[in-house]
């Protein structure tokens, strides 16, 4: 393209996930948002007519059309990126074939993520992992995976105690809002007056993911970090927002300054040319009642960075179990956002397509 920005789709824009990769799209400094890929249902409707955001769809693209776009579909319009928004379960085969076909795919679904050449990446955290896209096949693109939402705030809060802690264990318990089911979510009558303490497989994910983005290259893989996570997770009648209780039993005995300052000073992207990357990573607050989802959700900046950032509280050092609290944004950091900020360090290391990795 002219202005040298990369061509990209979104698939499944229609729905929750999808309008949140439109909206950080829109006006994105490396990719140009070219076409919306949606299902049978809103397939040549206008994205203004499907728009479930409290905010107004970007203005360039409120009038959008919805398309049917498969991977041949896709590569005949130039498309060189793909975020994917596509329901679990059944995104897989269609991201591998656009894969296939030398575009690349990051993608907010399951199904991929705990392949052995896939990157599970929280680019904080894991970064190094991205070398994992190098074992594919010639001809190629990239398919790269963010983790799970919960597991995804989990993750960067963990990331500055690892060293410090050496933790035997990790609990967390989720108090997870009614989007992380999607649009329309969780029956009003189901969560009204409510708290329903079961997730489909989601206590699962976030101890096989999180063990796995804490853990080590190995030849060409990852060895997961033999720390055992014990986790319980809820649905609560919140909108938007993860909150997490979280108690590190640790093996080390720094003073409670020390596991402050790396709270406060943990910010491995900085000085990178990652638009949507926060700074801080970390947002600690000291207030007693701190985070909470209404206040605390779009915690981040710059501004492209706004519901980035995870925030801690009610940070509780009796040693050896620090507990804390921690909140994220579960479209934005842990879904969306996420996809997007891998796909600017991907593009960042040269690792964005299998044309990027010939010209290398």
């Amino acid at each position: 393209m002219s202005d040298g920005r990369i061509p990209v789709a979104v698939l499944g824009a229609s729905g929750y996930i999808g309008q949140h990769f439109t909206r950080l799209l829109a006006d994105h400094p490396y990719f140009e948002l070219d076409a919306l890929g949606a299902g049978e249902r809103s397939s040549g409707r206008r994205l203004s007519d499907v728009w479930q955001l409290a905010e107004s769809p970007p203005g360039e693209l409120a009038g959008h059309r919805l398309e049917r776009l498969g991977p041949g579909a896709l590569e005949r319009r130039g498309i060189r990126l793909v975020f994917s928004a596509l329901p679990s379960g059944t995104a897989g085969r269609t991201e591998s074939e656009i894969v296939r076909r030398g575009l690349s795919v990051f993608t907010n679904a399951a199904d991929h993520r705990l392949d052995r050449n896939v990157p599970l990446l929280v680019p904080e955290v894991n970064g190094d992992h991205l070398a994992l896209a190098d074992h594919r096949r010639r001809g190629e693109g990239v398919l790269v995976a963010n983790p799970n939402c919960s597991a995804t705030g989990l993750v960067v809060a963990l990331a500055p105690l690892v060293p410090l802690l050496a933790p035997r264990a990790v609990h967390v318990t989720t108090y997870q809002s009614l989007s992380g089911a999607g649009y329309p979510g969780v029956p009003s009558l189901a969560i009204t007056d409510n708290v329903v303490p079961f997730v489909h497989e989601e206590e699962e994910k976030v101890a096989r993911e999180s063990a796995r983005i804490l853990g080590r290259l190995r030849r060409g893989g990852v060895a997961a970090t033999a720390v055992p996570f014990v986790v319980h997770c809820a649905r609560v009648g919140t909108r938007e927002g993860h909150l997490e209780a979280v108690t590190v039993e640790a093996s080390r005995r720094p003073s409670r300054d020390a596991i402050l300052r790396a709270f406060r000073t943990f910010d491995p992207l900085a000085g990178r040319d990652l638009p949507t990357a926060p700074h801080p990573t970390l947002e600690l607050r000291s207030e007693a009642d701190r985070p909470q989802p209404v206040r605390d959700r779009w915690a981040g900046s710059p501004v492209r960075a706004r519901g980035m950032a995870v925030v801690v509280g009610r940070v509780r050092w009796d040693p050896p179990y620090l507990r804390f609290f921690l909140l994220s944004h579960n479209a934005v950091r842990g879904g969306a956002g996420a996809s997007v900020l891998n796909a600017e360090l991907a593009r960042d290391v040269g690792r964005m397509t299998a044309e990027g990795r010939r010209a290398r």
